[in-house]
């Protein structure tokens, strides 16, 4: 069964061409001189029940605008959008009580009450059986330890904890489908672990569709088997992840270490290849593709010029894989 049915999505927007300086923003104030922005263009794709979706796109990519019009908050310009059964924005009222929704830092939780009566008055708004409210609140002890916040007020969570609050309140209800903006960003290691494993969890126990957007490709890695890439408003990609990958079998990385300033070192190894090329606080890493150049050979050249201490070869990440796609697109 389909949860989300999207067939030829595009929405445009009308922007004014503002003028510069004080005479310009008077002028703007009676100018009719707009133009057309194109945030998604002909975009078609179906998702089924229990999928995990990574939406996956650099900023102003067009996802934001393509998760309003799921959710009903934005009318298309053109093409079918059905979420459930609903036409999301003509019936709102429907369709939320049907999703579930987690926005940036956005909180549905109510500020200054402890976390337990936001979630007693979500169960009235939604309507929620004393049974299946019971039961969800069973299985969210099975799953995290969520006594020591539920007499806690929200303000005084810390981030990962009025995020975790912030995910429990958007499957209290059970909805059919949930949409996940950034839900680990700013988040410390063990938290994110945490947010990751509630989300499987919740997906596995309620066949929950999921559509997940995140620069986090550890997040990606941990929940989504299949990814969908937008940029510049068009559909890059829509697939599995191993499928991506197979494209860019030919890649490896190639990692060394060595004494000294490396952010120097790189920046000496970028121009004696012609491979990607970045350093963090530990090594260098070489992002060589085998068709060109093999790795040892590449290794080789450096040795002659560099003194490496160590080195470490590595398949190509997700991360890499998704930062080459943003950059050139993918055939």
């Amino acid at each position: 069964m389909s949860s989300i049915q999207i067939k030829n999505l595009t929405k445009q927007f009308k922007v004014l061409n503002r003028h510069e300086g004080l005479k310009g923003s008077i002028q703007d104030l009676f100018s009719r001189d707009y133009k057309t922005v194109t945030a998604v263009d002909n975009i078609s794709m179906t998702v089924e029940q229990g999928e995990i979706v990574g939406y996956l796109g650099p900023n102003g990519a067009g996802k934001s605008t393509t998760i309003k019009m799921m959710t009903g908050v934005l009318e298309p310009t053109s093409g079918e959008i059905i979420v459930g059964d609903v036409v999301p924005y003509r019936n709102r009222t429907k369709l939320a009580q049907e999703i579930g929704v987690v926005f940036g830092q956005r909180s549905q939780l109510w500020w200054a009450l402890p976390l337990i009566e936001s979630f007693r008055i979500l169960k009235d708004i939604y309507r929620i059986s004393d049974e299946n409210y019971n039961a969800m609140m069973d299985f969210y002890r099975t799953q995290v330890d969520i006594e020591p916040l539920l007499h806690k007020p929200v303000r005084q969570m810390s981030l990962g904890q009025r995020t975790l609050s912030d995910i429990l309140a958007a499957f209290l209800h059970d909805p059919k489908i949930v949409f996940l903006d950034e839900p680990t960003i700013g988040l410390d290691v063990s938290m994110k672990a945490k947010i990751r494993t509630l989300i499987h969890a919740l997906n596995q126990e309620k066949n929950t569709t999921v559509i997940l957007t995140t620069h986090d490709m550890g997040d990606v890695d941990a929940l989504c088997r299949r990814i969908v890439i937008i940029d510049k408003g068009k559909m890059l990609y829509d697939n599995d992840i191993a499928h991506l990958k197979g494209f860019f079998g030919s890649y490896r990385t190639l990692k060394v270490r060595m004494d000294g300033d490396l952010q120097a070192h790189a920046e000496e190894i970028r121009k004696e290849v012609d491979f990607s090329v970045s350093a963090d606080e530990e090594w260098i890493s070489i992002l060589v593709d085998e068709e060109k150049e093999k790795v040892l050979d590449v290794l080789g050249r450096l040795q002659h010029t560099h003194n490496i201490r160590d080195m470490q070869l590595e398949e190509i990440s997700t991360e890499e894989i998704i930062k080459k796609i943003y950059e050139e697109g993918v055939e």
